[in-house]
């Protein structure tokens, strides 16, 4: 880590001691090449390695991707690693699923989904499995969807959602205009929030091109409705895309249509190695 060779670290799982856990944070502090960092499954146990990984990041300018899948951080130990968090230069990727976190960690996370305008912030968030946050947390975290700048991809899988909270998720989805992804499967739908879903991608300019329902209970027959329509949806960006690519390469063709975008469809990560996510 010190000689910057080292660009993905996964621990995850590891049966690694206090004395060892520090001397890994020290690394991370010093590290000016490390893009991600996997401390899935349990890796950060207790508040001091908490109060340790906070003290490595707020030193730390190159990591982008942050996993801490698994770990019993709480609240608590969320309120501890936010201010490194939220001041970091380069995050742009954070996993906190299984966190045991609740409507308090979700006003923590909206504060690093900054609203149109002001500084960047995540662009690839994952909550799967914290079954202790509220529709109320949740309705506080569709309104900075719906607001951010620049989240990408967002994970809620595993949530007892339910209904309700899709509905707002479904207005988010319509506000932003960056989401991409959104993992909804096993979160206690029904073919009421497929319906609203489908409302939605139909009638409504969306960036979303991925919509995972699976395990909900949701006919086939509006999965696949709403999964052709995002599919119709990226084939005409495709074809708008081709279309910039060769205005580009001739520019004596005329561009019919003043208003046409082409959508970037990269990974805020960049680079294929850091393309793993491990549970």
């Amino acid at each position: 880590l010190r000689e910057t060779s080292v660009r993905l670290l996964s621990l995850r799982g590891c049966q690694l001691s206090e004395r060892d856990f520090g001397h890994v944070c020290r690394g991370v502090a010093e590290s000016r090449s490390l893009a991600q960092l996997n401390l899935n499954l349990g890796i950060v146990s207790n508040i001091n390695r908490v109060k340790q990984l906070a003290e490595a990041l707020k030193t730390n300018r190159s990591v982008q991707s942050l996993f801490l899948h698994g770990s019993p951080l709480t609240d608590a130990g969320l309120a501890l690693l936010n201010p490194a968090l939220s001041i970091h230069p380069s995050l742009v990727a954070l996993d906190l699923g299984d966190c045991m976190l609740g409507d308090e960690g979700i006003n923590l996370i909206c504060g690093l989904l900054p609203p149109d305008g002001a500084k960047s912030g995540l662009k690839e968030l994952t909550l799967s499995a914290n079954p202790g946050i509220t529709s109320k947390g949740w309705g506080r975290l569709a309104i900075a969807v719906a607001h951010s700048s620049q989240l990408r991809v967002l994970n809620l899988d595993y949530n007892p959602l339910g209904d309700q909270v899709a509905g707002m998720l479904a207005v988010a989805v319509a506000s932003s205009r960056t989401l991409e992804v959104l993992d909804l499967e096993g979160t206690g739908l029904t073919n009421q929030s497929a319906q609203t879903l489908l409302d939605m991608v139909e009638n409504y300019p969306t960036a979303l091109r991925t919509l995972i329902l699976a395990e909900n209970n949701i006919s086939p027959e509006l999965q696949q409705q709403i999964s052709d329509l995002l599919s119709e949806g990226e084939e005409e960006e495709e074809t708008e895309a081709h279309e910039v690519t060769a205005r580009e390469k001739n520019p004596w063709i005329c561009q019919n249509n003043s208003s046409s975008q082409m959508v970037l469809m990269t990974s805020g990560l960049g680079d294929s190695l850091l393309a793993e996510t491990e549970m």
